[in-house]
């Protein structure tokens, strides 16, 4: 709708928008807090849309509590930290009718008094915030963070349409503090993942991520976007206002713009607090966001300032969790997925039962021996439940109800997504896809491979690696360097000087140390260290490759599952045309090591503690160039251990064993002054 505002004057627009500020916090106030709307949305969109009309003529009248201050503002580089005068402290948990009789009877012996009032009110299952107001006027909302110190979302708290940015009433103190937990309805939240389905984006794990998320957004615009609520539980710093019940801060609350925890009720005593959670418990799924338990707070704020609170939390408030729903379904297929790191993980999927207010049909089995463990087959009726109300599992397997349909499951020997072998080490529960260019795995790897530590392609970020695979112009490492300036440019917001840049970086990475380049392949149980003891002694990938199992477990340092690790990575066809492609492509596959100048060859070495003048890395490296060996274990077969500044159990051991113990001045004599 188009508001003509041609005619108005300097003087009128200040007068209407005072009028329109007015009316749209007011009915927004009967709209979100009283659920008693007087207006239909076409005419609260009318005054809205003539408030941004006359805003636009006349921007020097725009004030912070202006409706239009909602819709966003310019993203944030960063978050700046807010520290929070009183605490916000967490509460402690009960789980049971006999835990809440505990607290009450602590409650009641630290005050020395026969009964106590309570109020109970949900636990929103959302993220906490607080909401500072000078003047009635918002002027800053921050994160619960640590308790101590939150981050500063003040943009994005304007977003939700809930939370009012002028306070309503004349009934307003010079400051006052308004915490709250922010949350997100569960119909909007499904809609929210329908759409990042859509557009194939990952999926929020259920509301409370999603209200996080969405509240933690650096560009406020895209919060505002996100149906988000608030429910305000209580107050903080206040000046010039006292309060004599947590029930009185409720209704003060209410009064002055606030939505509050539906139900909310004064408790004479812990057995109707009890009978309060009972009803909830039962009620739980007839709200219309996420509840994980029941609030119980101390009702006179004179009794709680007595009982104070520890560290942690406030000793006259204790959080009822509830117990976790179960329901009863039928197995009707076990498959098996594969993850970003090759752990190939066994999945049941049921029937599509009810819990907890959402529709669930599969259960991570975690590996195959909790398989075993359940004896979980297909066809089989199970309970399941949601794990801290989030996460889909198996409790029990009701074989007392088998009638001889039931499938045993088995472990596939190859991984259903690239055919590759799947190896199970000994000592491990879990089975991985070692096959390098697996689909499933493919950017992980990628992303590895130009690490810092590995190859150290800079300038080659998540980003980008993501976007390469997403449009197949990648699909393993090796593919990287086959990549050419007009492959990067398709990318979106990739400019000459980047992709230039990159390209450049790609080339110089083939030089990279042999042990990089070992670390690079994302062998697994194979990090830096032991990288550099395979570098050290094979000195070349093609030796590795046709090393026995034996022969690489006897390098000091490297055990039996390790080397048979390793020996399974270059057993595999799809890894050895992935290193081809790499030798092709020019990366180097071997260390050359001059033969001369090696005074230290020989020697063992083991640093322990902080050296002044390097860092640990430097100093095994430069012990290297000098053709000694670096180890992190002090065995009998070390030579030389270095001690800094405040050194560990290795010295103690080196005393022990007699072991030649220098410090960092007699080592930098050793090695000739070098740096």
């Amino acid at each position: 709708m188009k508001i003509d505002v041609s005619n108005v004057t300097y003087e009128q627009a200040k007068k209407r928008l005072k009028e329109l500020r007015h009316l749209l916090h007011y009915h927004s106030y009967l709209y979100y807090v009283l659920n008693k709307p007087k207006i239909s949305d076409y005419e609260y969109d009318r005054l809205f849309q003539e408030l941004l009309a006359l805003e636009k003529k006349f921007p020097s009248l725009i004030t912070p509590d202006s409706p239009s201050q909602r819709v966003g503002a310019p993203p944030l580089k960063t978050f700046k930290t807010v520290h929070h005068r009183i605490p916000m402290l967490s509460l402690g948990n009960a789980f049971d009718d006999t835990d809440l009789m505990n607290f009450d009877k602590r409650v009641k012996r630290e005050l020395s008094i026969p009964t106590v009032e309570y109020v109970t009110e949900l636990k929103m299952d959302g993220l906490a915030v607080s909401i500072r107001y000078e003047n009635g006027i918002l002027v800053q909302g921050a994160t619960r963070g640590d308790g101590t110190t939150g981050e500063d979302v003040t943009l994005n708290v304007r977003t939700i349409r809930n939370v009012p940015l002028k306070l309503f009433g004349d009934d307003i103190p010079p400051l006052i503090e308004v915490r709250g937990e922010v949350i997100m309805y569960k119909k909007d939240f499904e809609e929210l993942n329908k759409e990042r389905e859509r557009k194939g984006e990952s999926l929020f794990a259920n509301p409370r991520n999603a209200s996080a998320g969405s509240l933690r957004q650096l560009d406020s615009h895209i919060t505002a976007e996100r149906k988000l609520h608030m429910i305000a539980y209580g107050i903080g710093e206040v000046q010039g206002k006292m309060f004599k019940t947590q029930f009185e801060i409720l209704q003060y609350l209410k009064k002055i713009g606030f939505r509050i925890s539906p139900e909310a009720a004064i408790c004479p005593d812990i057995e109707e607090v009890i009978k309060r959670c009972k009803y909830y418990t039962a009620h739980r799924n007839d709200y219309p966001f996420g509840a994980d338990g029941v609030v119980v707070k101390v009702n006179s704020i004179e009794l709680q300032n007595k009982l104070g609170a520890t560290s942690h939390e406030p000793r006259w408030a204790i959080a009822y969790k509830f117990p976790p729903e179960e329901a009863e379904t039928v197995v009707r297929d076990i498959i098996v997925q594969v993850g970003r790191t090759g752990t190939v993980t066994p999945v049941a999927i049921f029937e599509p039962v009810e819990l907890e207010g959402s529709t669930v049909s599969r259960a991570t089995l975690h590996n195959e021996d909790q398989v075993k463990k359940l004896d979980i087959r297909i066809n089989d009726h199970i309970i399941v439940r949601k794990a801290g109300s989030v996460i889909p599992e198996v409790v029990r397997v009701l074989k007392e109800k088998r009638t001889g349909k039931e499938i045993p499951f088995e472990m596939p020997k190859r991984c259903p997504v690239c055919g590759g072998p799947l190896v199970r080490l000994p000592g491990e529960v879990a089975v991985r896809c070692i096959n390098a260019s697996c689909p499933a795995q493919v950017k992980e790897r990628i992303i590895h491979f130009a690490s810092r530590d590995a190859m150290d392609i800079d300038a080659l970020g998540e980003k980008i690696i993501n976007s390469l695979v997403d449009m197949k112009i990648i699909s393993d490492y090796a593919d990287l360097y086959y990549l050419k300036k007009e492959d990067l440019l398709k990318l979106e917001r990739m400019g000459d000087k980047l992709a230039t840049k990159i390209i450049k970086n790609i080339q110089e990475s083939k030089n990279r140390k042999l042990a990089n380049l070992i670390y690079a392949l994302g062998i697994f149980q194979v990090g830096k260290y032991t990288s550099e003891l395979l570098a050290n002694k094979f000195k070349s990938i093609d030796a590795i490759r046709n090393a026995s199992e034996e022969e690489i477990a006897e390098i000091e340092g490297i055990g039996p599952i390790t080397a048979k690790s390793i020996r399974n990575f270059f057993s595999s066809e799809q890894n050895i045309k992935v290193i081809e492609k790499l030798r092709k492509a020019g990366v180097k596959m071997e260390e050359k090591i001059e033969k001369k100048g090696m005074p230290l060859k020989g020697e063992k070495f083991v640093f322990t503690g902080s050296l002044k003048d390097f860092t640990r890395s430097e100093a095994e490296e430069l012990v290297k160039e000098l053709g000694a060996e670096a180890t992190e274990t002090v065995t009998k077969k070390t030579t030389i251990v270095v001690v800094g500044e405040k050194p560990g159990k290795k010295y103690e051991k080196a005393k022990k064993l007699g072991i030649k113990i220098i410090n960092e001045e007699e080592f930098k004599k050793l090695i000739g002054g070098k740096k």
